[in-house]
């Protein structure tokens, strides 16, 4: 494996504490355009706010658009368009109505994504967390590269998860026709292609100005992707205490939703990461590599840190390129 030699902590002054107000403290974001998926509920909706609040124009492409509407409401400079991460004509028709309307996208922040779901196919037959935390987002960002292109200086942020460290990206069978059906699996894997993605995005769009970076947020409890997990289970985790009460612990990545959103959003605007890209972070900071020997099974989730070695492996990043291209039949030219 040859692993991305730029994956190490750059003292960024936050730290996991840090909210979102901290990291875009100073920052203009006027004449801007991001979009972000999944901008209308818990991380999504704070990286909105926090990037509007700063001057940018945001374009929110949603699946639920009378949720969107009503958690949008008196937002200024939002705009938002209906869109579907696994419908691709719903991809392909959002990116041609927005080049048709823009020029430049300085931001794009692949946040939207599923967890704890049963084995669900898209109408291609490909598993469902796959094909909404990967693949949907993969069309997307090749549907608007000439728009990042033209933005001289773009980033495209991936939202993935401490959760990568449960599966590698398993390409002998990526859609579980194989072997049984374990939905942290199907979580983990689609988690390995964000960070797997961000660095091959980096490798082939920095000389066009277009920087990638992923990240993990923490464990944000107070967000929709909960809703599909008991209370019980909840507490097992350590996220609830006995009573069923939040614990909010940022130091474990108990996080708050604008604890959690920072960091996504000091990946898109920091200038400490100018001239850089390709790399994980955590915390609102470049997370080292988990070089742990273990298989991480029985380990409390909480305390996963770091990027695993098959996550940044160059050789699997252009691999997951090419299957990626096969997959939505898309060939994404840089």
């Amino acid at each position: 494996m040859t692993n991305i030699t730029e994956q190490k902590p750059i003292n960024s002054g936050f730290n996991a504490a840090s909210t979102t107000t901290d990291v875009i403290k100073g920052i203009d974001l006027t004449g801007k355009t991001a979009i972000v998926t999944g901008g209308y509920a818990g991380l999504g909706l704070e990286t909105v706010k926090t990037l509007v609040k700063a001057g940018a124009a945001v374009i929110v492409p949603v699946r639920d658009k009378a949720k969107a509407t009503l958690n949008l409401q008196g937002i200024q400079n939002v705009t938002i368009e209906v869109m579907d991460l696994m419908d691709a004509t719903s991809i392909d028709t959002f990116a041609s109505k927005f080049l048709a309307t823009h020029d430049a996208l300085h931001i794009l922040v692949n946040n939207a994504g599923i967890m704890w779901v049963p084995l669900i196919r898209d109408s291609r037959g490909y598993e469902s967390q796959l094909s909404t935390n990967h693949l949907g987002h993969f069309q997307l960002t090749a549907r608007l590269w000439p728009a990042l292109k033209n933005a001289n200086g773009a980033r495209v942020i991936n939202v993935s998860s401490w959760g990568h460290h449960y599966s590698s990206f398993v390409f002998e069978d990526a859609n579980f026709e194989h072997r049984a059906y374990e939905t942290l699996h199907g979580y983990g894997q689609s988690k390995t292609a964000n960070i797997l993605f961000t660095c091959e995005l980096d490798k082939r769009g920095k000389t066009a100005g277009v920087r990638s970076f992923s990240l993990h947020p923490g464990a944000i409890v107070d967000t929709d992707i909960k809703r599909l997990l008991a209370p019980e289970k909840l507490i097992e985790m350590g996220i609830y205490d006995k009573d069923g009460n939040t614990i909010y612990d940022a130091e474990k990545g108990l996080k708050t939703i604008a604890q959690g959103a920072s960091t996504i959003v000091w990946c898109a605007t920091s200038p400490t990461l100018n001239d850089m890209g390709g790399v994980y972070c955590e915390n609102n900071e470049i997370a080292v590599i988990d070089t742990s020997e273990d298989d991480h099974k029985g380990r409390n989730s909480l305390d996963l840190r770091g990027v695993m070695p098959y996550a940044i492996d160059k050789e699997n990043a252009a691999k997951l390129w090419t299957l990626s291209e096969e997959m939505t039949g898309i060939k994404f030219d840089i």
